[in-house]
Protein backbone atom coordinates (compact mmCIF):
# COMPACT_ATOMS: atom_id res chain seq x y z
CA UNK A 1 0.00 0.00 0.00
CA UNK A 2 1.18 3.39 -1.09
CA UNK A 3 2.33 6.30 1.63
CA UNK A 4 -0.63 7.92 3.27
CA UNK A 5 -1.46 11.75 2.45
CA UNK A 6 -4.24 13.22 4.88
CA UNK A 7 -5.62 16.65 3.37
CA UNK A 8 -5.38 18.45 6.60
CA UNK A 9 -4.26 17.78 10.47
CA UNK A 10 -7.53 17.48 11.48
CA UNK A 11 -8.91 14.17 9.97
CA UNK A 12 -4.86 12.61 10.05
CA UNK A 13 -5.54 13.19 14.57
CA UNK A 14 -8.99 12.01 14.05
CA UNK A 15 -8.22 8.88 12.19
CA UNK A 16 -4.95 8.26 14.44
CA UNK A 17 -7.98 9.05 17.64
CA UNK A 18 -10.07 6.00 15.82
CA UNK A 19 -7.24 3.58 16.43
CA UNK A 20 -7.09 4.19 19.71
CA UNK A 21 -4.36 6.93 20.13
CA UNK A 22 -5.08 9.71 23.18
CA UNK A 23 -2.03 11.83 22.45
CA UNK A 24 -0.05 13.77 19.51
CA UNK A 25 3.82 13.76 19.64
CA UNK A 26 5.62 15.87 16.80
CA UNK A 27 9.22 16.27 16.14
CA UNK A 28 10.12 18.89 13.18
CA UNK A 29 12.46 16.61 10.74
CA UNK A 30 16.31 17.75 9.52
CA UNK A 31 17.79 17.22 6.51
CA UNK A 32 19.88 14.85 8.80
CA UNK A 33 17.00 12.72 9.41
CA UNK A 34 16.82 10.18 7.21
CA UNK A 35 17.35 5.90 6.92
CA UNK A 36 21.11 6.16 6.68
CA UNK A 37 21.79 8.71 9.82
CA UNK A 38 18.46 7.71 11.40
CA UNK A 39 16.08 10.31 12.99
CA UNK A 40 17.25 12.00 16.17
CA UNK A 41 14.85 11.99 19.24
CA UNK A 42 17.15 14.14 21.58
CA UNK A 43 20.14 13.75 23.97
CA UNK A 44 19.86 12.10 27.74
CA UNK A 45 17.72 9.79 26.73
CA UNK A 46 14.61 12.66 27.66
CA UNK A 47 12.42 10.93 24.87
CA UNK A 48 12.07 7.95 26.75
CA UNK A 49 9.59 10.18 28.64
CA UNK A 50 7.79 10.99 25.74
CA UNK A 51 7.77 7.44 23.25
CA UNK A 52 6.43 4.23 24.87
CA UNK A 53 8.65 1.64 24.32
CA UNK A 54 8.97 -2.41 25.15
CA UNK A 55 11.86 -4.39 26.13
CA UNK A 56 15.74 -3.31 26.05
CA UNK A 57 18.72 -5.44 25.13
CA UNK A 58 22.21 -4.82 24.78
CA UNK A 59 24.14 -4.77 21.45
CA UNK A 60 27.83 -5.39 22.27
CA UNK A 61 28.56 -5.63 18.73
CA UNK A 62 29.44 -2.60 17.96
CA UNK A 63 33.07 -0.61 18.60
CA UNK A 64 31.12 0.78 21.42
CA UNK A 65 28.27 -1.30 22.76
CA UNK A 66 24.41 0.48 22.71
CA UNK A 67 21.00 -0.45 23.96
CA UNK A 68 18.37 -1.32 21.61
CA UNK A 69 14.43 -0.67 22.79
CA UNK A 70 11.46 -2.05 20.63
CA UNK A 71 8.31 -0.03 19.53
CA UNK A 72 5.27 -0.92 18.35
CA UNK A 73 5.54 1.66 15.21
CA UNK A 74 2.82 1.69 12.80
CA UNK A 75 2.29 3.84 9.89
CA UNK A 76 -0.74 5.38 8.67
CA UNK A 77 -2.63 4.44 5.31
CA UNK A 78 -5.01 6.93 3.06
CA UNK A 79 -7.96 4.66 4.68
CA UNK A 80 -7.51 5.50 8.23
CA UNK A 81 -5.41 1.80 9.14
CA UNK A 82 -2.25 1.47 9.92
CA UNK A 83 0.72 -0.89 8.79
CA UNK A 84 3.15 -2.66 11.50
CA UNK A 85 7.04 -1.49 10.74
CA UNK A 86 8.08 -4.30 12.18
CA UNK A 87 12.11 -3.45 12.36
CA UNK A 88 11.43 -0.54 14.21
CA UNK A 89 13.33 0.15 17.42
CA UNK A 90 15.16 2.79 19.41
CA UNK A 91 18.56 2.88 18.96
CA UNK A 92 20.07 4.45 22.72
CA UNK A 93 23.40 5.69 22.97
CA UNK A 94 24.69 5.74 26.21
CA UNK A 95 27.81 7.41 25.21
CA UNK A 96 26.72 10.49 24.29
CA UNK A 97 23.76 9.91 25.78
CA UNK A 98 21.04 10.27 22.97
CA UNK A 99 18.11 8.14 21.45
CA UNK A 100 17.43 7.48 17.65
CA UNK A 101 14.76 5.65 15.46
CA UNK A 102 15.89 3.21 13.10
CA UNK A 103 14.40 0.47 11.19
CA UNK A 104 11.19 2.74 10.64
CA UNK A 105 10.63 2.18 7.13
CA UNK A 106 12.05 -1.36 6.66
CA UNK A 107 9.23 -4.25 5.82
CA UNK A 108 6.45 -1.67 5.69
CA UNK A 109 5.39 -0.78 2.40
CA UNK A 110 3.00 1.74 3.73
CA UNK A 111 6.27 3.73 5.03
CA UNK A 112 7.13 6.79 3.27
CA UNK A 113 10.34 5.93 2.05
CA UNK A 114 11.00 8.36 -0.74
CA UNK A 115 10.41 11.16 2.04
CA UNK A 116 13.47 9.68 4.34
CA UNK A 117 16.27 9.02 1.67
CA UNK A 118 19.44 10.91 2.60
CA UNK A 119 19.92 13.98 0.65
CA UNK A 120 22.93 14.17 -1.63
CA UNK A 121 25.64 16.12 -0.11
CA UNK A 122 25.26 18.62 -3.21
CA UNK A 123 21.78 19.52 -2.16
CA UNK A 124 22.43 19.78 1.49
CA UNK A 125 21.80 23.23 3.05
CA UNK A 126 25.02 24.56 5.44
CA UNK A 127 23.41 23.99 8.46
CA UNK A 128 21.65 20.89 7.64
CA UNK A 129 19.08 22.55 9.52
CA UNK A 130 14.73 21.72 9.67
CA UNK A 131 13.20 21.30 6.14
CA UNK A 132 9.98 21.64 6.56
CA UNK A 133 8.82 17.69 7.08
CA UNK A 134 6.98 17.14 10.45
CA UNK A 135 7.03 13.35 11.74
CA UNK A 136 3.87 12.95 14.14
CA UNK A 137 3.17 10.34 16.05
CA UNK A 138 -0.52 9.13 17.72
CA UNK A 139 0.49 7.29 21.19
CA UNK A 140 -2.08 4.90 21.87
CA UNK A 141 -3.17 3.64 25.28
CA UNK A 142 -1.77 0.35 25.03
CA UNK A 143 1.90 1.80 24.02
CA UNK A 144 1.61 1.41 19.92
CA UNK A 145 2.70 4.25 18.02
CA UNK A 146 0.91 5.67 14.82
CA UNK A 147 3.36 7.45 12.58
CA UNK A 148 2.35 9.96 9.99
CA UNK A 149 5.35 12.03 7.93
CA UNK A 150 4.09 15.65 6.27
CA UNK A 151 5.67 17.05 3.62
CA UNK A 152 7.10 20.16 3.56
CA UNK A 153 4.46 22.93 2.69
CA UNK A 154 2.01 20.35 3.02
CA UNK A 155 -1.36 20.84 4.69
CA UNK A 156 -0.63 19.22 7.48
CA UNK A 157 2.89 20.49 8.19
CA UNK A 158 1.42 23.97 7.94
CA UNK A 159 -1.03 23.14 10.14
CA UNK A 160 0.96 22.26 12.27
CA UNK A 161 3.30 25.24 12.89
CA UNK A 162 0.32 27.36 13.13
CA UNK A 163 -1.15 25.03 16.03
CA UNK A 164 2.85 25.49 17.60
CA UNK A 165 2.19 29.37 17.29
CA UNK A 166 -1.11 29.57 18.59
CA UNK A 167 -0.05 27.55 21.95
CA UNK A 168 -2.14 24.55 21.04
CA UNK A 169 1.36 22.21 21.54
CA UNK A 170 3.81 22.11 24.56
CA UNK A 171 7.37 21.43 23.85
CA UNK A 172 8.87 18.81 25.55
CA UNK A 173 12.37 18.31 24.42
CA UNK A 174 12.90 17.92 20.57
CA UNK A 175 8.89 17.19 20.74
CA UNK A 176 6.17 19.45 20.40
CA UNK A 177 2.90 17.33 22.58
CA UNK A 178 -0.93 17.80 22.91
CA UNK A 179 -3.62 15.55 24.20
CA UNK A 180 -6.39 14.63 20.87
CA UNK A 181 -9.37 15.64 23.34
CA UNK A 182 -7.40 19.32 23.57
CA UNK A 183 -6.31 18.98 27.68
CA UNK A 184 -3.17 20.68 27.23
CA UNK A 185 -0.64 19.92 30.38
CA UNK A 186 -1.86 22.30 32.63
CA UNK A 187 -5.38 20.74 32.38
CA UNK A 188 -4.63 17.16 32.64
CA UNK A 189 -2.73 18.43 35.66
CA UNK A 190 -5.58 20.19 36.97
CA UNK A 191 -7.93 18.05 36.67
CA UNK A 192 -5.68 15.36 38.45
CA UNK A 193 -5.67 17.48 41.99
CA UNK A 194 -9.01 17.79 41.41
CA UNK A 195 -9.93 14.02 40.93
CA UNK A 196 -7.43 13.04 44.01
CA UNK A 197 -9.38 16.23 46.11
CA UNK A 198 -12.78 14.55 45.53
CA UNK A 199 -10.90 11.34 46.74
CA UNK A 200 -9.80 12.82 50.09
CA UNK A 201 -12.95 14.77 51.02
CA UNK A 202 -14.93 11.36 50.63
CA UNK A 203 -12.82 9.92 52.91
CA UNK A 204 -12.12 6.19 54.08
CA UNK A 205 -12.74 3.97 50.71
CA UNK A 206 -13.07 0.11 51.20
CA UNK A 207 -9.84 -1.52 50.34
CA UNK A 208 -10.67 -2.86 46.15
CA UNK A 209 -8.84 -3.37 42.88
CA UNK A 210 -10.31 -3.46 38.89
CA UNK A 211 -9.84 -6.83 37.17
CA UNK A 212 -10.79 -6.72 33.49
CA UNK A 213 -13.06 -3.71 34.35
CA UNK A 214 -14.68 -5.31 37.46
CA UNK A 215 -14.28 -3.51 41.03
CA UNK A 216 -13.70 -6.64 43.56
CA UNK A 217 -12.90 -6.30 46.79
CA UNK A 218 -9.15 -6.47 47.82
CA UNK A 219 -7.72 -7.46 51.31
CA UNK A 220 -4.18 -8.29 51.58
CA UNK A 221 -2.39 -5.39 53.48
CA UNK A 222 -0.81 -4.24 49.84
CA UNK A 223 -3.52 -2.60 48.96
CA UNK A 224 -3.30 1.21 48.79
CA UNK A 225 -2.17 1.69 45.44
CA UNK A 226 -4.49 -0.79 43.97
CA UNK A 227 -7.78 1.00 45.56
CA UNK A 228 -6.42 4.55 44.58
CA UNK A 229 -6.15 2.93 41.00
CA UNK A 230 -9.42 1.74 40.63
CA UNK A 231 -10.75 4.82 42.36
CA UNK A 232 -9.20 6.59 38.90
CA UNK A 233 -10.99 3.39 37.02
CA UNK A 234 -7.59 2.09 36.66
CA UNK A 235 -6.60 -1.26 35.81
CA UNK A 236 -3.47 -2.69 37.75
CA UNK A 237 -0.34 -2.96 34.65
CA UNK A 238 -2.75 -2.83 32.13
CA UNK A 239 -0.72 -1.02 29.67
CA UNK A 240 2.83 0.33 28.71
CA UNK A 241 1.51 3.95 29.55
CA UNK A 242 0.98 6.03 33.18
CA UNK A 243 -1.67 5.99 35.01
CA UNK A 244 -4.25 9.21 34.17
CA UNK A 245 -3.37 11.56 31.26
CA UNK A 246 0.41 11.46 31.47
CA UNK A 247 0.94 10.97 35.75
CA UNK A 248 1.77 7.66 37.27
CA UNK A 249 0.23 7.71 40.55
CA UNK A 250 1.85 6.15 43.61
CA UNK A 251 -0.04 5.54 47.26
CA UNK A 252 2.46 6.59 50.08
CA UNK A 253 1.60 4.96 53.02
CA UNK A 254 5.04 5.33 54.81
CA UNK A 255 8.01 7.39 54.09
CA UNK A 256 9.43 4.45 52.53
CA UNK A 257 8.52 4.63 48.56
CA UNK A 258 8.69 1.49 46.26
CA UNK A 259 10.31 2.92 42.94
CA UNK A 260 10.19 -0.55 40.67
CA UNK A 261 10.08 -4.07 41.07
CA UNK A 262 12.61 -5.14 38.96
CA UNK A 263 14.07 -9.21 39.40
CA UNK A 264 17.30 -10.03 39.28
CA UNK A 265 18.62 -11.34 35.75
CA UNK A 266 22.44 -11.99 36.58
CA UNK A 267 24.65 -13.46 39.54
CA UNK A 268 23.65 -16.55 41.30
CA UNK A 269 19.90 -15.35 41.73
CA UNK A 270 19.56 -14.15 37.92
CA UNK A 271 21.11 -17.95 36.95
CA UNK A 272 18.86 -19.85 39.69
CA UNK A 273 16.12 -18.43 41.00
CA UNK A 274 14.26 -17.17 43.68
CA UNK A 275 14.40 -20.49 45.57
CA UNK A 276 18.31 -20.77 45.14
CA UNK A 277 19.07 -17.68 45.98
CA UNK A 278 16.99 -18.23 49.45
CA UNK A 279 18.66 -21.26 49.95
CA UNK A 280 21.96 -19.91 49.85
CA UNK A 281 21.78 -16.54 51.33
CA UNK A 282 17.97 -16.68 53.70
CA UNK A 283 18.15 -16.54 56.99
CA UNK A 284 15.54 -18.68 59.04
CA UNK A 285 12.79 -16.79 60.95
CA UNK A 286 11.07 -18.02 64.21
CA UNK A 287 8.91 -20.39 63.14
CA UNK A 288 11.94 -22.48 61.72
CA UNK A 289 9.98 -22.99 58.53
CA UNK A 290 10.36 -20.30 56.24
CA UNK A 291 13.56 -18.70 54.83
CA UNK A 292 13.87 -14.58 54.63
CA UNK A 293 16.30 -12.29 52.42
CA UNK A 294 16.07 -8.76 53.98
CA UNK A 295 17.53 -5.49 54.45
CA UNK A 296 18.55 -2.01 53.24
CA UNK A 297 21.67 -2.32 50.64
CA UNK A 298 23.07 0.85 49.84
CA UNK A 299 26.36 1.06 47.10
CA UNK A 300 29.79 0.91 48.57
CA UNK A 301 27.99 -0.14 52.17
CA UNK A 302 28.25 -3.53 53.53
CA UNK A 303 24.31 -4.72 55.16
CA UNK A 304 24.34 -5.43 58.63
CA UNK A 305 20.78 -7.55 57.71
CA UNK A 306 22.45 -9.88 55.10
CA UNK A 307 26.02 -9.26 54.96
CA UNK A 308 26.19 -8.56 51.49
CA UNK A 309 27.14 -4.87 49.30
CA UNK A 310 25.33 -3.67 46.40
CA UNK A 311 27.85 -2.42 43.97
CA UNK A 312 26.78 -0.06 40.66
CA UNK A 313 29.29 -0.83 37.63
CA UNK A 314 29.95 1.51 34.44
CA UNK A 315 28.90 4.76 36.11
CA UNK A 316 30.67 6.96 37.91
CA UNK A 317 29.78 9.61 40.52
CA UNK A 318 28.28 12.66 38.82
CA UNK A 319 28.84 11.20 35.52
CA UNK A 320 26.74 11.96 32.31
CA UNK A 321 27.08 8.99 30.70
CA UNK A 322 27.21 5.27 31.53
CA UNK A 323 28.44 1.86 29.98
CA UNK A 324 26.04 0.04 27.42
CA UNK A 325 27.06 -3.14 29.42
CA UNK A 326 26.75 -1.70 32.89
CA UNK A 327 25.11 -2.95 35.91
CA UNK A 328 24.37 -3.03 39.22
CA UNK A 329 25.39 -5.78 41.64
CA UNK A 330 25.29 -7.23 45.03
CA UNK A 331 27.99 -8.91 46.31
CA UNK A 332 28.06 -11.11 49.09
CA UNK A 333 30.71 -11.77 51.81
CA UNK A 334 33.64 -13.70 49.80
CA UNK A 335 33.23 -11.12 46.35
CA UNK A 336 30.65 -13.49 44.65
CA UNK A 337 27.75 -11.75 42.83
CA UNK A 338 24.78 -12.78 44.70
CA UNK A 339 22.30 -11.03 42.18
CA UNK A 340 22.59 -8.79 39.64
CA UNK A 341 20.38 -6.05 37.06
CA UNK A 342 22.04 -4.97 33.91
CA UNK A 343 21.01 -0.90 33.29
CA UNK A 344 18.98 -2.39 30.06
CA UNK A 345 16.88 -4.28 32.70
CA UNK A 346 16.28 -1.53 34.68
CA UNK A 347 16.67 1.55 32.07
CA UNK A 348 13.10 -0.67 30.60
CA UNK A 349 11.54 -0.22 34.12
CA UNK A 350 12.84 3.24 34.96
CA UNK A 351 11.97 4.92 32.05
CA UNK A 352 8.40 4.14 31.17
CA UNK A 353 6.25 5.45 34.14
CA UNK A 354 8.18 7.70 36.02
CA UNK A 355 8.03 10.87 34.13
CA UNK A 356 5.53 12.42 35.77
CA UNK A 357 4.17 10.71 39.15
CA UNK A 358 1.86 11.97 41.80
CA UNK A 359 2.93 10.89 45.29
CA UNK A 360 -0.15 10.52 47.11
CA UNK A 361 -0.56 10.31 51.13
CA UNK A 362 -2.07 7.06 52.43
CA UNK A 363 -3.39 5.91 55.46
CA UNK A 364 -4.84 2.81 56.09
CA UNK A 365 -7.52 1.04 59.13
CA UNK A 366 -7.74 -3.19 58.89
CA UNK A 367 -11.25 -3.46 59.31
CA UNK A 368 -12.99 -5.49 58.11
CA UNK A 369 -13.28 -4.52 55.59
CA UNK A 370 -9.74 -3.33 55.12
CA UNK A 371 -10.19 0.96 54.18
CA UNK A 372 -8.00 3.66 52.82
CA UNK A 373 -8.37 6.95 52.98
CA UNK A 374 -5.66 9.82 50.97
CA UNK A 375 -4.32 13.04 52.16
CA UNK A 376 -2.17 16.39 51.45
CA UNK A 377 -0.22 17.73 50.38
CA UNK A 378 0.00 15.37 46.94
CA UNK A 379 3.44 15.17 45.82
CA UNK A 380 4.69 16.08 41.58
CA UNK A 381 7.45 14.83 40.22
CA UNK A 382 7.98 16.25 36.76
CA UNK A 383 10.80 15.39 34.50
CA UNK A 384 13.41 12.35 34.81
CA UNK A 385 16.13 10.64 33.24
CA UNK A 386 18.02 7.28 33.92
CA UNK A 387 20.95 9.01 35.05
CA UNK A 388 19.25 10.34 37.80
CA UNK A 389 18.64 7.37 38.70
CA UNK A 390 21.65 6.09 38.48
CA UNK A 391 23.08 9.55 40.32
CA UNK A 392 20.86 8.53 43.38
CA UNK A 393 21.91 4.83 43.55
CA UNK A 394 25.52 6.20 43.43
CA UNK A 395 24.58 8.62 46.49
CA UNK A 396 22.71 5.92 48.76
CA UNK A 397 19.55 7.98 48.35
CA UNK A 398 17.98 5.12 46.22
CA UNK A 399 18.64 1.52 47.57
CA UNK A 400 17.78 -2.50 47.42
CA UNK A 401 15.10 -2.87 50.12
CA UNK A 402 14.31 -6.98 49.29
CA UNK A 403 11.97 -8.85 50.50
CA UNK A 404 11.66 -12.52 49.30
CA UNK A 405 10.56 -15.16 51.49
CA UNK A 406 10.46 -19.40 51.10
CA UNK A 407 7.93 -21.12 53.01
CA UNK A 408 7.39 -24.70 53.76
CA UNK A 409 11.27 -24.57 53.00
CA UNK A 410 11.84 -28.22 54.63
CA UNK A 411 9.18 -29.94 52.75
CA UNK A 412 8.57 -31.00 49.32
CA UNK A 413 6.38 -28.69 48.21
CA UNK A 414 7.75 -25.09 49.10
CA UNK A 415 6.29 -21.30 48.41
CA UNK A 416 8.85 -18.73 46.88
CA UNK A 417 7.36 -15.06 47.13
CA UNK A 418 9.78 -13.09 44.92
CA UNK A 419 9.81 -9.74 45.72
CA UNK A 420 12.96 -7.69 44.52
CA UNK A 421 12.38 -3.61 45.72
CA UNK A 422 14.46 -0.37 44.75
CA UNK A 423 13.44 2.20 47.26
CA UNK A 424 13.84 5.75 48.10
CA UNK A 425 12.66 7.70 51.49
CA UNK A 426 10.27 10.31 50.34
CA UNK A 427 12.63 13.38 51.71
CA UNK A 428 14.86 12.66 48.51
CA UNK A 429 12.43 11.74 46.13
CA UNK A 430 13.27 15.71 44.80
CA UNK A 431 16.25 14.39 43.60
CA UNK A 432 15.24 12.12 40.65
CA UNK A 433 13.58 14.98 39.63
CA UNK A 434 13.79 18.18 37.60
CA UNK A 435 10.55 19.85 39.29
CA UNK A 436 9.15 18.91 42.44
CA UNK A 437 6.05 20.76 43.67
CA UNK A 438 3.73 20.04 46.99
CA UNK A 439 0.07 20.82 45.92
CA UNK A 440 -2.35 21.25 49.24
CA UNK A 441 -5.51 19.81 47.75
Amino acid sequence: MAPANYPSLKSLITAMAALGADRIVAKPLSENDNTKQQIYLGGNFESLNVIPYGSVVEDSAPKTPNLKATIALQWMTSDGRAEPAPHAKLILYPDYPEVRLSGFIRGCPSAPSAMLQPIPRDQRHPDSGPDGRVLLFGIGKAGTIYAYLAAANSAVSKAFLADVAEGAFTKSGVFWQRRIDAADDGDARAELLARLRTIRNNGWHWSRRLRRGEVVAYQAPNGGGYTLEALFDINPNGDATPDFKGWELKACGSDRVTLMTPEPNGGYYGDHGAEAFLRRYGREVADGESLYFTGVHKVAEECKASGQTLSLRGFQTGGKTFDALGYVELLDAKGAVSASWSFAKLLEHWGRKHAKAAYVPCDSRPGPPREYSYGSPVLLGEGTSFLKFLSALQCGAVYYDPAPKLERAATEHPRVHARSQFRVRLPQLPVLYDRWTPEHL
